[in-house]
């Protein structure tokens, strides 16, 4: 009883914690995309209520920025509209009217739901499109060099936050993958390129739950079937990105091995790129040198260790030696890279 009445006592300010750090991690993601303030303010203060209850600095009526106000309207409206329906999308909105919502808001939401255009091309397949469309020109952002680096950038951190035990997981895989990309002499610009596949490789892995991703004890099959599908989800993102087709292939091979024991196609040596050698040891790596809901992170002679018994069957043994040679400041005993050859496009998912 005792225990219950602390939590009780301090829910409400964890609450507020964690909405804090997410409102400005949000923002903070925003920011480094290149959107201006007015994006990133109303980011920020997106869990505010009218009548001054919300978080994270309990705005009140006209304090809380107008996109704050209209995209928590939005959100609620889109939840209950696809979980219910319509009428009790609109019956959620107004039980909270003048609490949660701006009255204002709420009354334009009726009028446009009883006129029909507020659900109008809900049901529309290409619904993302037409959001795109209305994009004002001015307020475009050009796709430059160190724009999309800021993008790969941003992702990787959405990706990280998603559970404590991946914190800078992407961050800590692009850095191994550099040092062996640095070891084998690579060109500056595929050292980039490395880069951005090393910061987005685990993207697909915001499609698993937090409850598999942080589970103590052993996944059951159902569980381990979900996991081995996120490079699958990684690649099917980022081909539908203009520009990102290529990073795909490259990204969602960081768990091939050189047997074929690996996932989610079940390629083999000859068809794994370069950069798909590099990501593969590049994110072991990182893995056992971080900590886990089932052991403790393992100091770096422990992690060689097991990555040697890995190699060469399974991890490339270039790309490994050329990753304890950069962590160990010493002179890899082998020096040649392996032979580079291009992701298959047309691969298609092992059965």
């Amino acid at each position: 009883m005792r225990r219950l009445f602390q939590v009780a006592a301090t829910q409400q300010q964890d609450s507020c914690s964690l909405v804090k750090i997410r409102c400005e991690r949000g923002a903070d993601i925003a920011k480094q995309l290149g959107f201006p303030d007015s994006v990133v303010s109303g980011i920020y203060s997106l869990d505010e209520h009218w009548n001054g209850r919300g978080y994270p600095d309990g705005l009140r009526r006209d304090e809380i920025p107008l996109f704050s106000r209209i995209a928590n309207l939005s959100q609620t409206l889109d939840v209950f509209h696809t979980e219910r329906g319509p009428a009790a999308a609109i019956d959620a909105a107004c039980r909270r009217s003048g609490r949660w919502f701006d009255p204002e808001l709420v009354n334009a939401a009726v009028c446009m739901s009883k006129d029909g255009t507020l659900w109008s091309g809900f049901e529309n397949p290409n619904l993302l499109h037409k959001v795109i469309a209305v994009e004002p020109e001015q307020r475009r952002i050009t796709a430059t060099e160190d724009a999309v680096d800021n993008i790969c950038q941003a992702f990787a951190e959405v990706i990280d936050a998603k559970s404590p035990f991946t914190y800078r997981h992407s961050t800590g895989v692009a850095e191994a993958a550099m040092q062996i990309g640095t070891w084998f002499g690579m060109k500056p610009r595929d050292i980039k390129l490395l880069r951005r596949a090393a910061l987005l490789h685990d993207l697909g892995k915001l499609s698993v739950p937090n409850m598999i991703l942080e589970k103590p004890g052993r996944l059951t099959d159902e569980e381990w079937k979900i996991v081995r599908m996120h490079p699958y989800y990684t690649f099917e993102i980022l081909r539908r990105i203009p520009g990102f087709e290529a990073l795909g292939e490259e990204a969602s091979a960081h768990h091939e091995k050189l047997d074929g024991s690996g996932y989610w196609r079940g390629l083999v040596g000859e068809q794994l790129s370069t950069f798909a050698r590099i990501l593969a040891v590049a994110d072991v790596f990182d893995a056992l040198r971080a900590k886990r809901p089932y052991r403790d992170s393992l100091p770096l002679e422990k992690a060689f260790s097991i990555m040697r018994g890995e190699s060469p069957h399974a991890l490339d043994l270039p790309c490994l030696e050329a990753l304890i040679a950069a962590k160990t400041s010493s002179e890899p005993s082998v020096l040649e890279p392996p032979k580079f050859r291009p992701a298959a496009a047309t691969i298609q998912k092992k059965e």
